[in-house]
């Protein structure tokens, strides 16, 4: 008996495939509709313009939430060595990061031509997470008040779908672990139930880290973006609101748009910066939520079962049609 051959497979195939792109009722749209950020969800702003580079935020966050050293190759050895908790980058070891954007002679801040600019990289709190819905047993979860991503390592099993998942490469897995687990910043949930903010926020000495709820955060973006470069400006500290003294700086030349508004569904987290953002390393990432594309696909190819019962009646027709073409002329056929 003879293979079926590739014309008559793809024409199987297609027909099992393109019974399934039509929605069983009219409502069944693509993608489903995008989750909100709750109306009470706390937030972050990261000025890049604001940082000083001092990474004060990598060494409370790795204190606040008992994270272990994450030290670099290069510092493994020699009179130097395991002095300096040195990451790279995001880790199983390090919740957030300090990097740095240079160009040319780097002589001027937060200038894209011959500047430099530094940029913060940890969880965005995502109004729509990729993380959550990949996560196939709820180890990932968002609170339904303060919009707070976190993760329970006793429910996770190590798929690591959340890794690959979320589009801007936040979760890592811990592989120096023996049991393994997912690492990522869950905003010092811990913190901020005892009526303390996240602890990088507490210690940034310019403002650059600044808690407070989205729509703080979002008045205060306002108010930055409406005044003219070079005007005087008081930049809150910690936490908007917070009787802590403000840095007293004059307002930057930021580059169009806010960081984190609009990337996939919007997040908890916004960014300004005096650089474009993908010359500091964030994602480029469309406004549609990957989770609402996916999910929609899904149930629409999957309502009441359509995907699998047209996949298996196409393939059901190529064997039976295989087997008629190679049965003898003189055996009887069914």
């Amino acid at each position: 008996m003879s293979q079926v051959d590739r014309r008559d497979f793809l024409k199987g195939a297609g027909l099992a495939t393109a019974a399934t792109a039509v929605p069983i009722e009219a409502d069944a749209a693509i993608p489903r509709p995008a989750k909100q950020i709750p109306p009470e969800a706390v937030g972050m702003l990261y000025d890049s313009t604001l940082c000083i580079g001092c990474k004060a935020c990598m060494a409370a966050c790795k204190v606040a939430n008992d994270m272990p050293p994450d030290v670099i190759p290069e510092s493994l050895s020699g009179w130097n060595e395991h002095t300096w908790d040195t990451p790279e980058d995001l880790s199983g070891r390090t919740l957030n990061v300090i990097k740095i954007y240079r160009n040319g002679t780097a002589e001027f801040k937060d200038q894209e031509i011959n500047g430099f600019a530094f940029v913060k990289r940890h969880c965005l709190h995502c109004a729509d997470p990729s993380c959550i819905s990949v996560c196939p047993v709820g180890a990932m979860t968002k609170d339904a008040t303060t919009g707070i991503v976190s993760y329970n390592p006793d429910v996770c099993i190590g798929c690591r779908y959340c890794v690959y998942g979320c589009p801007f490469g936040i979760p890592q897995f811990d592989f120096s672990d023996p049991f393994g687990k997912i690492a990522k910043c869950q905003f010092c949930v811990h913190l901020q139930k005892e009526g303390k903010i996240p602890a990088c926020c507490d210690v940034c000495p310019t403002g650059a880290s600044l808690f407070g709820s989205v729509k703080e955060i979002e008045q205060e973006i306002g108010r930055r973006l409406a005044a003219a470069p070079g005007a005087p400006y008081e930049f809150p500290r910690g936490k908007i609101g917070d009787d802590r003294p403000p840095n007293a700086a004059t307002i930057p030349h930021y580059v169009k748009g806010v960081y984190g508004e609009h990337e996939a569904g919007g997040a908890q987290v916004r960014y300004l910066a005096g650089v474009p953002f993908a010359d500091l390393g964030l994602p480029t990432v469309g406004r549609q939520s990957p989770a609402s594309i996916a999910e929609g696909m899904q149930h629409t190819l999957y309502h009441w079962l359509l995907a699998p019962i047209a996949a298996f009646a196409g393939f059901a027709f190529l064997a039976r049609r295989n087997i008629a073409r190679n049965r003898p002329d003189d055996e009887p056929k069914s």
